[in-house]
């Protein structure tokens, strides 16, 4: 019976204990994840950087404020801020609608939202020079203008404001704001001070992932843009014609001037939302 016991307790001390395999099994979640991150984002990027700095100082200044450059990137910033503004207003009333109101083919609206997510980029592209090109069926032809540039950008951007503030607008407690009815609040100042805080946050995550899509979107404004320089011409249809012509050291220059911007807005993004979570608590 001694020896019984004897065996029985050094098998269970042999034995993983429950929090040991816990720990076992988050380091080995945490290493799958850092590879699977570090194999598909950041290796890409450091190659991208190491790329545009193998051109050398001179090299990179001289590219990136060469007059075509420069006029790309100020279109693209400015198109991409315009764009963003309207995805801000127009996503937050869509995603009040289809939250706040019951009508008539509410889920085929709902899914209307994602298509521009569904579908090839140049298939949206496509689609708008179909309808708003030289050909256009009603009448309207804005290809090969800075406004049928703008409106690309506006298709591919615009569920990523719906689909932040859908959620925060869902969970919200609706008796507060009946609550501030009741005390004599109109529609207008209770949407100022009450939802509008707590929507916030949501439209500046959504409007800042639309920005930095803007930025970069190639497929669906390099059919309807022209790609003409100095007019029509963004930024990733630049870095496309240096590849072309066998620029890659100057497109990995303009790649990363493009990728510092988009980082930049997704900081402060991230920065006003902690603000506000600061302020909030």
């Amino acid at each position: 019976m001694a020896l019984s016991s004897r065996l029985a307790a050094a098998e269970s001390r042999s034995r993983p204990r429950g929090g040991e395999r816990g720990a076992a099994a988050a380091v080995l979640a945490r290493g799958v994840v850092t590879s699977y991150l570090g194999l598909v984002v950041l290796i890409p990027l450091a190659a991208l950087l190491w790329r545009s700095a193998a051109s050398g100082y001179d090299r990179f200044v001289s590219t990136v404020t060469s007059p075509e450059v420069l006029a790309s990137i100020q279109l693209t910033i400015l198109l991409s801020l315009g764009t963003t503004a309207l995805n801000a207003l127009a996503g937050t009333l869509i995603a009040w609608v289809l939250v706040r109101d019951s009508f008539p083919g509410k889920r085929l609206v709902d899914s209307v939202i994602d298509l521009p997510f569904a579908i090839p980029t140049v298939v949206a592209g496509l689609t708008l020079l179909a309808l708003y090109g030289p050909r256009s069926p009603i009448g309207v032809d804005v290809a090969y203008t800075k406004a049928g540039v703008g409106l690309a950008l506006l298709f591919v951007t615009l569920p990523f404001v719906v689909r932040s503030v859908q959620p925060v607008l869902l969970e919200m407690d609706r008796e507060v704001e009946e609550a501030a009815a009741s005390l004599g609040a109109s529609g207008a100042e209770t949407f100022r001070r009450i939802v509008l805080p707590s929507l916030l946050p949501a439209i500046l995550s959504g409007a800042s992932l639309g920005f930095a899509r803007s930025l970069g979107e190639f497929g669906a404004v390099v059919l309807i843009s022209g790609n003409v320089p100095f007019r029509t011409e963004v930024v990733a249809v630049t870095i496309f014609g240096r590849v072309e012509s066998g620029d890659v050291g100057g497109a990995a220059v303009i790649s990363v001037v493009l990728l510092l911007l988009s980082g930049l807005v997704l900081l402060m993004t991230d920065g006003l939302r902690r603000w506000r979570l600061v302020c909030d608590g």
